[in-house]
């Protein structure tokens, strides 16, 4: 009962005072919110933590400071932050509040004289668990009393970790369900975002085995649990009954978090195929995250700031040089995976910054995190699909080594002769018929004289280039040797259709190439059989058009030939002695 004149002295001599009346008055307008409290209170930071409303209300020597909008308050952990204001008389038509938009603070009690004299409290905050709130609420939320005729006098105490910075601020009940349908909104967004991305890439590490999507499904996973403890969403809805993890989830999260990270970029990049001893590096810092984040979970409050921000920026700078050091040696994702990760990164140092003291608690602070996280997941998300594409392309290149010519992409011989056999199948169960034909480039030591050893080594590639664009998509096209392609023509065919198909691939082939001599073309020979009329035995029918092409002579012009068809005779050249006939 003392300290009840006491305090009404004191804020009456304050209020009266030539400075109290230079400072903005709070006036608990409906339009113009939320209403600041700005410079209209006085702060005191108690080092010991120990005194009790009525004895800080009673107290005369206290050095009381205005606050400031933008003030950052240096106190630690085992001190407490007093500020005392008074609420004008206001219209009482609607319910306000005192809003502390800081969902990690400690704890925060709001003291109020009753008529009893006695000090009513009101807390809310890590150390107490949300449904025992005044209001359970993202961040502490405390009604106050509004009064028409009289002044209501307050006494606000606040416990944190670090150095306090967040606003305090006043709302309506109207304002403040408005506000919340916007800020549930958003959130709803940015979780369903976070939940889409960590369900994609579950289901594509389980698909594709692929540990880089596993460790980016951790990652998102703990981003998520990391963020609802941040905007106080993980109290509200996840954990409202253990004040504890509330506490300490606002340090062991995000060090799960950032050891996760680090092993999703080590996998991203294929680090362990790389550089062995850097993989094993990431690995330890990450081991070293984990174990930290068990630490953090049972040290006392005062070594769990120090400890946390010992950590925090270890595993960014390395991700960030594992990042350069495989763009420098050629890895094509690298360096996106570091655009992707950039506004995180930025976001998570100005986090730093704030607990530090070092800037006040704003827009960015809140909210910056997730505007980064909402930045990186999509481009993320696309790299890792562009990757997992790229890398299925070399699984499939590797694993056809033994059924496709690496240079060309055709089938190679041994596919060939299967294809071969399976089609004179089909022709004679169909009862039609199909070609197969041997093609020969002639010139490849011409062209090595005339256009250089790389025309010669490229005109192949061209051959094979103009027979994909002769064949149909029913046909095959094979590579049988450095000089010798295949083609398998599916019936219906007739001798008709392989008389004009011959010549027209040999044109194909002597047409000029882009980016070659007009002069360096391929000139090819051309040896085709109709199955199953002329033969039904694959290996027989390749044998003898082979020899069909060996037995036509440099000198002969003809380029297309049919199996069955006479060879023409060797050409007899007459010696000086040879007698010429006369005739009689």
């Amino acid at each position: 009962m003392i300290a009840v004149p006491a305090l009404v002295t004191g804020l009456l001599a304050a209020l009266a005072s030539p400075t109290a009346w230079s400072r903005t008055v709070l006036d608990l307008d409906t339009q113009q919110q939320p209403v600041a409290l700005q410079d209209w209170g006085d702060y005191w930071i108690d080092k010991t933590a120990q005194l009790t409303p009525s004895q800080v209300a009673a107290r005369q020597d206290i050095p009381w400071q205005p606050t400031s909008k933008q003030a950052i308050y240096p106190m630690t952990a085992g001190q407490a932050l007093w500020i005392r204001f008074t609420v004008p008389p206001a219209p009482d038509a609607e319910r306000w509040y005192i809003e502390i938009p800081y969902p990690s603070i400690n704890q925060a009690s709001l003291y109020t004289l009753d008529s009893a004299g006695q000090w009513g409290e009101q807390k809310a905050g890590d150390l107490v668990a949300v449904n025992k709130w005044p209001v359970p609420h993202r961040h502490p939320l405390m009604p106050i009393a509004v009064s028409a005729e009289v002044p209501t006098s307050y006494l606000l105490r606040l416990e944190n970790g670090h150095a306090f910075s967040a606003p305090l601020q006043f709302v309506s009940e109207s304002y403040l369900s408005h506000s919340e349908q916007r800020v549930s909104l958003i959130l709803g967004i940015f979780f369903g975002l976070i939940g889409l991305a960590a369900i994609i890439s579950t289901i594509s590490a389980l698909s594709l085995r692929d540990p880089a999507y596993g460790f980016y499904a951790l990652a998102v996973t703990l981003t998520g649990l990391t963020q609802a403890t941040v905007t106080g969403i993980g109290g509200l809805h996840l954990w409202p009954n253990a004040p504890w993890w509330n506490d300490v989830s606002t340090s062991v999260l995000p060090t799960l978090e950032l050891a996760a990270t680090l092993m999703f970029v080590s996998a991203a990049v294929s680090l362990p195929e790389r550089s062995l001893r850097l993989h094993r590096s990431l690995a330890g810092v990450a081991l070293f995250g984990v174990l930290l984040a068990v630490a953090l979970a049972i040290v006392p409050q005062e070594q769990r700031m120090r400890l946390f921000m010992f950590y925090v920026f270890l595993p960014q700078v390395l991700a960030i040089y594992a990042l350069v050091w495989t763009w420098r040696r050629g890895d094509r994702f690298a360096p996106w995976l570091l655009l992707g990760l950039f506004p995180v990164m930025a976001a998570a140092a100005y986090m730093m910054a704030r607990n530090a003291g070092l800037v006040p608690i704003g827009f960015m602070t809140q909210h910056g995190t997730q505007i980064g996280v909402a930045i990186e997941l999509p481009i993320i998300m696309v790299i890792l699909m562009l990757r997992s594409q790229h890398r299925r392309e070399n699984t499939r290149r590797i694993q056809g080594l033994d059924r496709v010519d690496p240079a060309t992409g055709l089938i190679n011989g041994h596919v060939f002769a299967e294809r071969l056999i399976r089609m004179i199948a089909r022709s004679e169960r169909l009862r039609h018929q199909s070609a197969v034909m041997l093609i020969d480039i002639v010139n490849t030591e011409q062209t090595q004289r005339d256009f250089g050893r790389k025309a010669a080594e490229e005109l192949p590639l061209r051959v094979a280039e103009r027979l994909l664009s002769t064949a149909r998509e029913i046909d095959s096209a094979a590579r049988l040797s450095a000089r010798r392609f295949g083609m398998l023509v599916e019936g219906p065919f007739s001798a008709e259709d392989a008389a004009t198909l011959g010549p027209r691939i040999v044109a194909r082939c002597l047409m000029p190439y882009k980016g070659m001599h007009v002069d360096c073309v391929a000139q090819v020979r051309v040896a085709y059989a109709l199955v199953p009329d002329q033969g039904s035995n694959a290996q027989g029918l390749l044998t003898r058009l082979e020899e069909r092409l060996a037995s036509a002579s440099s000198a002969d012009k003809k380029a297309v030939f049919i199996l069955g068809e006479n060879p023409p005779p060797p050409r007899r050249h007459r010696t000086r002695r040879e007698a010429v006939p006369i005739p009689d």
